[in-house]
């Protein structure tokens, strides 16, 4: 059976190959590419969902989902739209409840890989700060001490660099934007989440002698948010056994991490 999930939106003209990382009788889980959504978005109908997608290829007996005998599918969790990385689904209704009820308490169960601006002065940081909707903002979230909602994460650096830092982040609450939030208050906005204070990465930026050629224009090292669902570390719903599941670090991370030691090694 093949490893790699072909999804195909014909009305967006949009194609993704989409890897399994883990699958079994009562699971799948998929690497998902950044700029998709997990779910449909009720202020966007028209932008395509990986969710929407595969229940689709369902649908219609793609030869993915017949030759695993597949009818149910379900996220348990979700990621953000340019959020890339693992992203657990079950393949029945029992193991749905039991992971979701998994993922719901307080626990380092998600690990994520998250390159900011800026460099903590720790090499382990704890945010707990709490998050509620942005007043003004429709879809913003911000640290509401007030009304909001307890979260915290644990971030640890992985390497730093000149003005970078790659954290690990670990949340141990599941709130919307979590991460994100939480390092633009702790005053280390993520690359390229322009929504929270990040800015593309260029090279142009790392790199003195930098020449773009006559009529061409700079596309940037890293010019989504650049945070990654890289590991998931859960009990299965039907063995009871620990499951542990890596995801590779996506290429335009690898990529940027390969400039910024070249040119900005601390």
């Amino acid at each position: 059976m093949t490893s790699v999930i072909k999804l195909s939106s014909p009305a967006n003209q949009e194609f993704w190959e989409v890897p399994i990382v883990h699958e079994d009788a009562h699971l799948l889980a998929l690497d998902k590419p950044t700029r998709l959504l997990t779910s449909p978005d009720r202020d966007d109908c028209e932008r395509p969902s990986l969710m929407n997608l595969l229940h689709a290829d369902i649908a219609r007996g793609a030869k993915w989902a017949t030759s695993r005998n597949i009818t149910y599918l379900a996220n348990t969790h979700r990621l953000d739209f340019e959020t890339s990385g693992a992203l657990l689904l079950a393949k029945d209704k029992p193991a749905l409840i039991s992971l979701a009820d998994q993922f719901g308490i307080e626990n380092s169960s998600k690990v994520y890989l998250a390159l900011v601006r800026g460099s903590p002065r720790e090499s382990q940081l704890k945010v707990a700060a709490k998050l509620g909707p942005h007043a003004f903002q429709p879809g913003e979230v911000c640290v509401d001490p007030r009304t909001g909602k307890k979260a915290v994460t644990l971030f640890e650096v992985l390497e730093r660099f000149r003005g970078y830092t790659l954290l690990k982040c670990m949340p141990h609450t599941n709130r919307p934007h979590q991460i994100r939030v939480h390092l633009q208050n702790s005053g280390l906005p993520i690359v390229g989440d322009t929504l929270y204070g990040g800015s593309q990465l260029l090279l142009s930026s790392l790199k003195r002698d930098y020449r773009l050629r006559a009529g061409r224009l700079e596309r940037p090292l890293l010019d989504r948010v650049t945070l990654h669902a890289s590991e998931l570390h859960f009990t299965h719903p039907v063995t009871s056994q620990p499951v542990d599941i890596a995801v590779p670090w996506p290429n335009d991370l690898v990529v940027a991490l390969k400039y910024l030691r070249k040119f900005l090694a601390a």
